[in-house]
């Protein structure tokens, strides 16, 4: 931990140096060719080709002609770097952000960024870019300020923007520590960086992975604004007491209580409701393993994966006829202008798995329709809720080994030959198949399978 830590670091400080790979490349080919263009001709018995003089001529030109333009470009890079500068002093401008979420048809729920600086010159046929830094010392990519915003009735240019999509590498709510500004030539031979204050949160939605359906019915009536098909079994005989009124029937008088409180009371009978409105949609993240496995990466993909697949299923629930409501298990403050898709959406992603709530504990098999079960789930705490729960319930077993499957000759190969893994997770499927985790997790999943298989509940495996 401390090497990755040190690695973000030296890797932030480095934003501060302003030449590119581009210097030293550039540098070495611009030496090249001056040596071959102004490199004596040979001294022959015949004369040299008619023509190559006059070659050699165009290619100096063209030659010169590329250097005075990357000059100009370099130096009106060093002027738009300066003038910001002082800028930033003397108007204390910086880089405004913003971050929203979209829904594409399809992909679910992608996170968009906004940049905008005001008043800036952009560098003669140079670029502006940016960088966020978020956590510690964590960076995403650069993105470009590409376009230009307008005076009110102007043509004069008052600030420039940019919109790029941001992917970061887990679902979950990031801290916004700051920013650079970069100041690059029309050849990205200089990177002259500035840094920008910044603060507040933002975070990764999760995405849908195909849909995910079943029967389902409400079981909690919070309104007679829906009728259901078949009538649903509401609290019954001796769960609840009234106290005695004229005529009740006598023979639900509860006389123990009476010996004991000298009270009249009776039992309820259990009733029929032909009506329920509401789908309660639960979705555990406890995780019954190590507690050093819940900083591992591999658990780290897993949870990703989980949060996809909750997400689908929520998704897939939230078009039906039901209003359908998602109970956390775990506290979160989350704005309350928040509609109930962009409010799961936020809770889902700023889940963790955790050990402090046991599902048994956290489901309520009286009001909860849906249950979604990691393969991190105790085995003995989902058979007790199975064991109270109705043959109406739908449960969802998301098996979490499945986001490292792969054809695992072909990734070796990639891996060796072709190309390095691009991220964290295509270098994970490749040591899975040697992980002690695997056989661990694997055997959990058959055990959880094996007991929704004989459970009496809906049950659905993805």
């Amino acid at each position: 931990m401390a090497w990755k830590n040190l690695r973000w670091q030296l890797r932030y400080y480095l934003q501060y140096v302003p030449f590119t790979i581009n210097t030293l490349l550039c540098t070495a080919a611009g030496i090249l060719v001056y040596k071959l263009l102004y490199r004596p001709l040979p001294r022959e018995a015949d004369d040299p080709a008619p023509f190559l003089p006059m070659i050699l001529l165009m290619a100096k030109m063209a030659f010169w002609f590329t250097i005075g333009i990357a000059a100009v470009s370099i130096l009106s890079t060093i002027a738009s770097w300066l003038y910001y500068l002082w800028m930033r002093n003397r108007r204390g401008t910086t880089l405004q952000v913003s971050f929203e979420t979209e829904s594409a048809k399809g992909k679910g729920n992608r996170l968009f960024l906004n940049a905008v600086l005001e008043g800036v010159r952009r560098p003669v046929l140079g670029f502006i870019k940016g960088r966020l830094v978020y956590d510690d010392h964590r960076m995403t990519d650069k993105f470009g300020l590409l376009s230009n915003r307008r005076k009110q009735k102007s043509i004069w240019r008052a600030a420039i923007s940019g919109r790029s999509r941001l992917e970061l590498p887990d679902i979950k709510e990031y801290e916004l520590k700051g920013g650079f500004i970069f100041f690059e030539d029309m050849l990205h031979l200089f990177s002259l960086a500035v840094a920008q204050p910044a603060a507040g949160q933002f975070y990764q939605p999760p995405v849908l992975h195909g849909k995910q359906d079943a029967e389902v019915f409400p079981k909690k009536t919070e309104s007679m604004d829906v009728r259901i098909d078949q009538m649903r079994r509401v609290e019954g005989e001796y769960l609840n007491y009234k106290d005695f009124e004229a005529g009740d029937d006598v023979r639900r008088i509860v006389w123990k209580v009476y010996a004991k409180n000298r009270e009249l009371v009776v039992r309820v009978p259990e009733m029929f409701e032909p009506y329920a409105s509401h789908l309660y949609f639960y979705a555990s993240f406890a995780a019954s393993v190590k507690s050093q496995w819940l900083s591992d990466d591999y658990l780290k993909e897993m949870l990703n994966y989980y949060k996809n697949n909750v997400w689908t299923i929520y998704d897939t629930l939230s078009r039906k006829d039901w209003e359908l409501r998602f109970i956390p298990d775990q506290t979160f403050h989350i704005p309350e202008h928040l509609s109930g898709g962009e409010r799961t959406a936020r809770i889902i992603s700023n889940s963790e798995w955790h050990q402090e709530l046991p599902l048994q504990q956290y489901f309520n098999s009286r009001h909860g329709a849906v249950l979604c079960v990691s393969s991190l789930t105790d085995p003995d705490e989902l058979r007790q809720v199975l064991e109270q729960s109705d043959a109406a319930t739908v449960v969802y077993f998301i098996r979490c080994s499945r986001v490292f499957r792969h054809i695992v000759a072909w990734n070796w190969l990639k891996r060796l030959i072709f190309l390095p893994p691009k991220d964290r997770l295509n270098r994970l499927r490749t040591t899975w198949v040697f992980s002690p985790m695997r056989l661990r997790i694997q055997k959990r999943e058959r055990e959880l399978e094996e007991i929704l298989r004989k459970s009496n509940v809906i049950s659905g495996s993805l």
